[in-house]
């Protein structure tokens, strides 16, 4: 399988948004999970976000429900996190996982097969 590959990380000041896309074309014909994780050093990957292809259902850890979201183009080809009203604790690398499995999608590092290599995001307060 293709790695997915991610971009859109950056620099924000605090109650600022950022979008990350990911590049998921070797997964668009899949309805497995899709996700996106984040790790800060000395800690876990934590899972952020999925999205279960097969019917759009779209979850999320209780740290980001309501700030961010979780979508993917019409082709299935890219997936994206829209992050809104950043903090600081939010600064993390990103990561986008893909072959989840079938829905309903577990936001756990061990049910994700594919990684991409991440993106840095770094929120100032």
């Amino acid at each position: 399988q293709v790695q997915p590959v991610e971009s859109g990380g950056g620099s924000v000041q605090a109650g600022g948004s950022l979008t990350l896309s990911c590049a998921t074309s070797g997964y668009s014909d899949s309805n497995y999970c899709l996700g996106w994780f984040r790790r800060v050093p000395g800690k876990e990957r934590e899972g952020v976000a999925a999205i279960y292809p097969g019917d759009g259902t779209t979850y999320y850890s209780d740290s980001v429900k309501g700030r961010f979201t979780i979508s993917q183009d019409n082709t299935r080809n890219t997936l994206y996190l829209q992050m809104n009203n950043l903090k600081s604790d939010d600064t993390a690398m990103y990561y986008c996982a893909a072959d989840g499995g079938r829905g309903p999608c577990r936001l756990r590092e061990n049910a994700f097969s594919y990684w991409g290599q991440g993106t840095q995001v770094t929120v100032s307060s």
